[in-house]
């Protein structure tokens, strides 16, 4: 029988609206895997919150000690749940997320979060390539708009590249209520 990890990206305070970093439809996002939570910890899955701080006091967010690096209320870990601190994008790098998994005997994840482009995709990578069998839940993870070479790319698009990319070849990548369905 599968054992299945739900791990919740990055769903920080500077991320929502006010924060110094806000995402498109991160509200929408945290409720979603606010769903996804209270679901995990009814079946009694693991459940991962990965909280990015940066290593500097002056970054433009995420800083040390700030509220906006705070993971939001919405998904805030309980009591005994796992959080890992990272600084880096991907969640396994420099963490000891993949020796909590494996201590646990996961062998399947679910990723939501933030930022789609970033610490969504690096985690999903990073967990496909370890072995697990990964599922992005698209509908609870957030972006941005991003530019390149003068272009802007809105964030759905930016969200609809992201998630084709990771079905592509390193994840099952459905909605919150197929999902919670299933």
């Amino acid at each position: 029988m599968s054992k299945t990890a739900l791990i919740v990206i990055d769903l920080q305070n500077d991320y929502f609206e006010g924060g110094k970093f806000p995402l498109h439809q991160t509200d929408a996002a945290a409720a979603n895997a606010a769903r996804l939570l209270d679901a995990a910890r009814r079946k009694g899955d693991l459940v991962v919150h990965v909280q990015h701080v940066s290593g500097e006091a002056d970054a433009p967010f995420f800083a040390p000690g700030t509220v906006g690096a705070e993971i939001h209320a919405t998904v805030a870990p309980k009591e005994g749940e796992l959080k890992i601190i990272k600084q880096q994008i991907n969640a396994f790098l420099g963490t000891d997320l993949k020796a909590k998994l494996d201590e646990a005997s996961v062998d399947a994840v679910t990723i939501a979060g933030a930022m789609s482009h970033m610490c969504v995709d690096a985690a999903t990578r990073a967990a496909s390539d370890y072995g697990y069998s990964v599922t992005v839940i698209h509908d609870a993870t957030a972006t941005l708009d991003l530019e390149f070479n003068g272009e802007i790319t809105p964030a759905e698009k930016v969200q609809t590249a992201m998630m084709s990319a990771l079905a592509f070849g390193y994840a099952q990548v459905v909605s919150t209520d197929a999902y919670l369905a299933a």
